[in-house]
C-alpha cells in the first residue's frame, strides 16, 4: 500500500477548516485515504471530524496512505499546505 509521510503546514494544524478542504478532496477520490500520526490508528482523511481528532499541530508528522499513490500524493500535498491562508 503506497503512503507518504510529511508534514502538516497548516498553521493551525489540522484544525476545522483544514481538516474540512482536505476531507472534501478526499471524498472526491476513486479511492480511500487515511491519514495517522505515530503511535495512532490511521483515519480517514474524507472526514473531517476524525481528521481533528489526530490532534495534528503545525510541524507534525503525519503518515498518508492509501491503495493509489495519485491519491496519496494529492492528500499528502494538502496537508503539507497552509490551508488556513
Amino acid at each position: 500500500m503506497p503512503s507518504k509521510t510529511v508534514t502538516v503546514g497548516s498553521s493551525v494544524g489540522l484544525h476545522a477548516r483544514p481538516a474540512a478542504i482536505i476531507s472534501e478532496a478526499a471524498g472526491e477520490l476513486d479511492s480511500e485515504v487515511t491519514l495517522a500520526v505515530a503511535g495512532e490508528e490511521p483515519v480517514d482523511a474524507a472526514s473531517s471530524l476524525l481528521i481533528m481528532t489526530l490532534g495534528a499541530a503545525c510541524g507534525d508528522q503525519v503518515e498518508v496512505a492509501g491503495e493509489d499513490q495519485a491519491a496519496v500524493d494529492a492528500i499528502a500535498a494538502l496537508v503539507e499546505k497552509d490551508l488556513d491562508a
